[in-house]
């Protein structure tokens, strides 16, 4: 339903990625239908369908550039206010603040200045800052250690708020305000 918080758990290999796969045009569907506000997935267009949805994987990818560069890729006309709230709504503001030229440090994909979990934290303040209609996280906090995960929590759930969210989790505290729980 429209504004929903629906987590989806299961072993390793049930099928709980390729659900979400299939929801966001990566894997075709089929049979059957999946609807979103009534129009089949299957008779929109590839970018139309993607444009709604933010997604962010447990695979974090960054961008040779600037951090912000990288927080405002997909939406290269937000103000720099927006770009900020959005990285403090992960808590990622403060560590840019250290980083020797703020959010104009240049960083690159395989950079050693940045944690794993900082990574996590800029992929994060992209997806907010996206501000998709449909929210899909797949273990997106599993490279973040659980005193950073409680950091991010509060991003988290107000990212989710008003939003049709599909969260894939194995801790509990990613899912435990979840609307609806999905067992694969």
């Amino acid at each position: 339903k429209d504004g929903e918080f629906v987590s989806v758990v299961g072993s390793n290999g049930s099928g709980k990625t390729s659900m979400l796969n299939i929801i966001c045009g990566s894997i075709p569907v089929e049979s059957g239908q999946i609807l979103i506000d009534g129009h089949s997935i299957s008779d929109v267009t590839l970018k139309s369908l993607r444009s709604q949805m933010g997604v962010m994987t447990q695979d974090t990818f960054l961008f040779t550039g600037t951090v912000r560069e990288n927080i405002c890729y997909g939406r290269g006309k937000a103000t720099e206010e927006e770009m900020i709230a959005a990285a403090k709504a992960v808590n990622a503001h403060g560590f840019i603040m250290k980083m020797e030229k703020g959010y104009d440090t240049q960083i690159s994909e395989h950079s050693r200045q940045l944690s794993i979990g900082q990574s996590q934290l800029l992929a994060f303040a992209r997806t907010i800052l996206s501000d998709p209609r449909i929210l899909i996280l797949d273990e997106a906090t599993s490279s973040i250690d659980t005193h950073t995960e409680r950091m991010v929590q509060e991003g988290i759930e107000a990212m989710i708020k008003g939003r049709t969210s599909f969260i894939i989790a194995h801790r509990l505290s990613t899912i435990r305000n979840a609307d609806r729980i999905f067992y694969i």
